[in-house]
């Protein structure tokens, strides 16, 4: 029984990690697929359908958190493993991983009111291309200074250690998974959010862009120095983002004509606008 057992937990620890990169990957893949079927570059075809808007934000947090979130999952199986059984860890490891996305779907419900608000109060401003590009800009650099804040440092800690975050934010007890999971979720979320916003000006559907940040968020949290990656982060967006806003046309979404953030009702109606003028 006791060779059995670490026998066991090799197992479960291999296919957690197997699903966790299978998940990832299939996100990754039905979100390049999703970018190669629309040409549009934000997601304003969700607004209104909220329950759109956080099934495909789900998908990007599973491809884009999920992987990055893998040492501390893995972590949080065996430390369970060594105080409860081995099949109860198992069954904790996902209620964990469900609990973390539920924190970042509870972010994606904050992501898309802010969105609705940022685009109700476009249209009534009625914001040029340029002046719209340029605040995606200021999104950019804000980001960026947000990197260098004790608040980002204090939550990107407790993302760098698994360990030392198990054993000081242990919970005991049936709901010990779920309530661990939130709070890693709060902590990854205070991390990493600014990092996530800048998808907005740059194209939700960027999948370049979601590459680039999963990469940063990747290396702030398992390079072993810890300020390297956060600190190269913000002079990047720093500098990027005064760039943008010097020459608005830089940023991805810029449309000199349509603007940055057309709806993407009116895109799929130009089509027909271009067919009945060609047919006159």
């Amino acid at each position: 029984m006791d060779k059995a057992q670490p026998d066991l937990l090799s197992g479960q620890r291999s296919v957690i990690l197997g699903l966790l990169l299978t998940l990832a990957a299939a996100a990754w893949a039905g979100l390049i697929w999703h970018s190669h079927t629309t040409t549009e570059m934000t997601m304003t075809h969700a607004v209104g359908h909220a329950r759109h808007f956080i099934a495909d934000w789900l998908v990007m947090m599973v491809a884009m958190m999920l992987p990055t979130a893998v040492p501390m999952i893995l972590t949080f199986h065996k430390v369970q493993a060594a105080n409860r059984q081995p099949r109860d860890a198992f069954a904790s490891a996902w209620v964990f991983v469900a609990a973390y996305l539920l924190m970042w779907a509870f972010a994606g419900l904050a992501a898309y009111v802010g969105m609705q608000a940022g685009e109700a109060a476009a249209a009534r401003l009625a914001l040029p291309p340029t002046t719209a590009a340029q605040i995606g800009g200021a999104i950019i650099v804000v980001a960026g200074i947000y990197q260098l804040t004790p608040l980002k440092d204090a939550c990107l800690s407790k993302c760098r250690e698994p360990l030392d975050f198990i054993v000081t934010s242990w919970r005991g007890g049936a709901t010990s998974a779920l309530e661990m999971g939130l709070l890693h979720g709060a902590y990854c979320l205070g991390c990493c959010w600014l990092l996530v916003v800048i998808l907005f000006p740059l194209g939700i559907m960027n999948v370049g862009a979601m590459a680039a940040v999963t990469l940063v968020i990747f290396a702030e949290k398992t390079l072993p120095w810890p300020r390297l990656a956060p600190y190269a982060a913000a002079s990047v967006l720093v500098l990027y983002g005064a760039l943008v806003i010097t020459s608005p046309q830089l940023l991805p979404t810029f449309q000199q004509d349509g603007g940055a953030s057309e709806p993407a009702e009116m895109q799929m109606k130009m089509p027909e606008r271009n067919g009945a003028s060609a047919m006159r």
